[in-house]
């Protein structure tokens, strides 16, 4: 597929252009991670399905098709953030991005540093399409002094989405959260080995 055709909804709304430097994978790159998962996310097997720069894009199995997925984990680096106050200026630069593109903003919070752990940021956003709503949940925080985020997208497609998208995210939206805030997330790297 096309890098015109990969510019679509899901880079928008990461603000990756601003951050993101490095090489790229190529496709047939990618078609060797899928044979096996990259990881495991909520009990579930996610296998590398592509990649661009500093951005990468993870489905489970049966969900190949990039342009109509219901779960994605998208996992982006920032090369230049490499404190605490860089990853929170990263976090607060995603929030605006979001709102500039449509985003209902659901939740935002950071947890503090500690003595052992830099500070970490999550925001959650709705974005309601004429085809689709997506519901995402970020989580930014610094890998091997490097700053990442962590992005589980879950896409509600058919008829009376946004009632749909409203049940679901009372249903799951906690439990989703909690998840993305306690998993021990790989590193760009780790990830896609």
């Amino acid at each position: 597929m096309g890098y015109c055709m990969r510019m679509r909804f899901q880079q928008f709304f990461v603000l990756l252009a601003a951050f993101s430097f490095g090489t790229t994978l190529t496709v047939s790159d990618a078609a060797d991670k899928e044979a096996k998962p990259a990881f495991e996310f909520r009990q579930v097997s996610y296998f590398h399905r592509w990649s661009q720069n500093d951005q990468h894009e993870f489905t489970p199995d049966k969900q190949e098709d990039l342009d109509h997925w219901s779960d994605m984990i998208t996992i982006n680096a920032y090369p230049g953030v490499d404190d605490g106050e860089k990853m929170a200026g990263t976090a607060n630069a995603v929030l605006g991005n979001y709102r500039s593109h449509q985003g209902k903003i659901l939740k935002t919070h950071s947890v503090p540093a500690t003595d052992d752990r830099p500070a970490e940021h999550f925001i959650s956003v709705m974005f309601v399409r004429p085809q689709f709503v997506e519901i995402a949940f970020a989580r930014f925080k610094l890998v091997d002094s490097k700053g990442h985020s962590f992005v589980y997208s879950h896409r509600i497609y058919g008829e009376k989405i946004s009632e749909q998208a409203d049940t679901w995210m009372a249903t799951n939206g906690a439990e989703v959260e909690k998840a993305l805030m306690e998993w021990n997330a790989p590193s760009e790297a780790e990830s896609t080995k």
